[in-house]
């Protein structure tokens, strides 16, 4: 028997380093593992030991007895992957347990600003040292980042991945300071004065444009908008989305594309049982909606979705994926590039999934979601609201750059989502690649700015899954550590208290730990009386 890695793995790397014989890759520094869309166990080298599974904080992992159905296929999956990339017994390397931090360590006092993933890993980086402390800063009033307003409501265990950062931050030695945004309630030059150092990990919370004619009517809106309201953020909370057309357009083919279909056309019931927010399931019992249309300028082969979100798809109870023949032809690039021993065993995937339903039939009764590859939309139609989209079939040279031909046709659509890609924000005071949408740095280092570093999205751009921000805090924590460890930080001016007093004073609304956890108890409380996880406060404040 082995174990096998499954859909929802987020490239945490938790597993790798409880694993006594070494068997899962790609590890970090690995070839592949900055872009690998999951890991893999060898099935010839697992021993059955179960420490991987209860090391997984995403519940990943499971012995290949007890897969369901949906998940029957990683068994080959992970089997393929060391077909191709045969274990090197030569460069196993056994896990060594983790060094107790020294007590005598010299305190550091570290400003972290924002609270998703790459936030936390770099907070639980730091603490493990020990004598360390931490304050944690976020605009909303609830933590988590993109964990809680990205992930997508029917992927509850990816969600899990939280309990990762649980035990550290019962700490003394960590607070939060929600509701408090850094540049209103507190600036960038008075975190340095309470602080060695501070660390922005503030994502990239914006979307990109089309830049095309009729983007702006409305009925069309940004996938990010979209799964903000959806997850019940709270700047998004009171939006409203047309759903009383049958038909939506997703331009953009990503894993938020897939994520924004499934929810358009999940059973509603399925969806009751997550955490969405009521006033999505509210609106999606009225819905019309029967197909969803998801447009990617290149083909198969290139799409930018994973492999294991695109099977994942075709699990789904009443609904159809819907795929001409004629769009899974290669062009001899892609062939080419696909017959390659070397080509990379996700890609391999996706075009055999796509053939595999373009073959499918669809049964009439079932909502549809529809891929349709090498079209782009060149403008939005309608009089006072969007009623159809005009696409323009491209083609692919041998570069794999998408050039339009002259066909096109007409779409009609009543609702259009872009999700084309995310992009971060200048925060107030710190260094701002305008051109590259994110904040300049070498290896975290935030260029120019003394005590000042960067982790996640805003830091390397917005690519990567969850579990890829945990080696990229390793890597901004080291620099950081290092530049204390030289004598380079100038030692704050001000202690935690001053910092209390500083924020509570301008912000009476804050939220520390104490109020997050009874926030969260809340909220808990409210989901298990209806038999979901939680159901979330949207409400900025709530009666304390």
């Amino acid at each position: 028997m082995t174990f096998v890695i499954t859909q929802r793995c987020c490239n945490d790397t938790s597993c790798v380093a409880v694993c006594p014989v070494d068997c899962i890759r790609p590890r970090p520094g690995d070839p592949g593992y900055t872009t690998a869309e999951m890991l893999y166990i060898d099935p010839d080298t697992c021993i059955d030991c179960g420490a991987c599974v209860d090391a997984c904080p995403v519940d990943a992992i499971y012995s290949e007895y007890d897969l369901s159905e949906s998940m029957s296929r990683y068994t080959e999956i992970n089997a393929a992957y060391f077909e191709q990339n045969p274990l090197d017994t030569d460069d196993v390397a056994f896990p060594t347990p983790p060094k107790r931090p020294s007590a005598d360590l010299p305190r550091i006092r570290v400003a972290i600003v924002g609270s998703g993933p790459a936030a936390c890993y770099c907070a639980a980086e730091l603490l493990a040292r020990g004598s360390v402390e931490v304050e944690m800063f976020d605009r909303l009033p609830s933590p988590w980042g993109l964990v809680r307003s990205g992930v997508a409501p029917d992927h509850q265990e990816t969600k899990g991945v939280v309990s990762v950062f649980g035990s550290s931050f019962k700490s003394e030695s960590f607070q939060f300071y929600l509701d408090v945004e850094v540049g209103k309630h507190i600036s960038h030059d008075e975190l340095l004065r309470h602080h060695d150092a501070v660390i922005y990990a503030v994502g990239a919370a914006t979307d990109r444009k089309l830049g095309i004619p009729g983007e702006s009517l409305p009925g069309s809106h940004s996938a990010t908008e979209f799964v903000s309201w959806y997850n019940g953020h709270p700047d998004f909370s009171d939006r409203e989305f047309d759903l009383s057309g049958e038909r939506a357009v997703i331009v953009g083919n990503g894993n938020v594309a897939l994520d924004v279909a499934r929810v358009l056309t999940c059973d509603v019931d399925e969806l009751a049982r997550t955490d969405i927010a009521d006033h999505t399931l509210d609106a999606l019992r009225n819905s019309n909606i029967r197909e969803v249309v998801v447009l990617g300028r290149r083909g198969p082969l290139q799409a930018a979705y994973s492999a294991p979100e695109f099977l994942a798809l075709g699990h789904l109870n009443g609904v159809d994926v819907v795929i001409d023949q004629q769009d899974v032809v290669l062009d001899a690039a892609s062939a080419a590039a696909l017959d390659d021993p070397d080509a990379l065993l996700s890609d391999k995937l996706k075009v055999d999934l796509a053939r595999e339903y373009a073959q499918k039939p669809a049964d009439g009764g079932n909502k549809r979601i529809v891929f349709r590859y090498l079209v782009a939309p060149s403008e939005l139609q309608g009089t006072d609201r969007v009623e159809s989209v005009t696409l323009v079939h491209n083609t692919l040279d041998d570069d794999l750059a998408a050039s339009a031909t002259e066909k096109v046709e007409r779409l009609e659509a009543s609702l259009v989502l872009r999700s084309v890609g995310y992009r971060g924000e200048p925060v107030a005071d710190v260094p701002f690649d305008e051109g590259r949408g994110i904040i300049p740095n070498h290896q975290g280092r935030v260029d120019g700015a003394v005590g000042v570093y960067t982790s996640g999205w805003i830091k390397r751009g917005p690519r990567g899954v969850i579990g890829t921000n945990r080696v990229d805090a390793k890597e901004t924590v080291a620099q950081l550590l290092a530049d204390f460890d030289a004598g380079l930080l100038t030692a704050p001016e001000l202690d935690r208290t001053s910092l209390v007093e500083l924020v509570t004073e301008r912000q009476p609304d804050m939220i520390d730990k104490a109020g997050w956890a009874a926030r969260d108890a809340q909220e808990k409380a409210a989901g298990k009386a209806a038999g979901r996880p939680r159901i979330k406060i949207t409400a900025r404040t709530v009666s304390r």
